[in-house]
């Protein structure tokens, strides 16, 4: 599957973005999916992750309350609306895909190429 994420952009502390993956190939709906984050100078951390029928998600304690995913797998389309966005939230976000639901960054097999999100005090 490939993965093409897109929605980033600029935005003042307390806005909100949605950040959009759109997947290509076959069987979307039998891939979990995730969002990370990576901020300049740390590592890759997990945002979220929804199971393969999005009846399941989990969220990192930064975002939990803020983040919500979603996907339609009518779309092949995996979506992160971010409210209440803080300047920490500030990183290049990557959708991702695995076989199974995971909350490991090395189990997730397919990658989108990232979307920076900039979130101004």
């Amino acid at each position: 599957v490939q993965l093409q994420a897109s929605g980033g952009g600029l935005v003042q502390a307390g806005g909100s973005l949605r950040l959009s993956c759109a997947a290509s190939g076959r069987a979307f709906s039998s891939y979990a999916m995730a969002w990370f984050r990576q901020a300049p100078g740390k590592e890759r951390e997990l945002v979220a992750t929804i199971s393969r029928s999005g009846g399941v998600t989990y969220y990192g304690d930064t975002v939990k309350g803020r983040f919500t995913i979603s996907r339609d797998n009518a779309k092949n389309t995996v979506y992160l609306q971010m409210n209440s966005l803080k300047p920490e939230d500030t990183a290049v976000y990557y959708c991702a895909a695995a076989h199974f639901d995971s909350l490991y960054l090395n189990e997730y097999d397919y990658w989108g190429q990232g979307t920076l999100v900039t979130v101004s005090s």
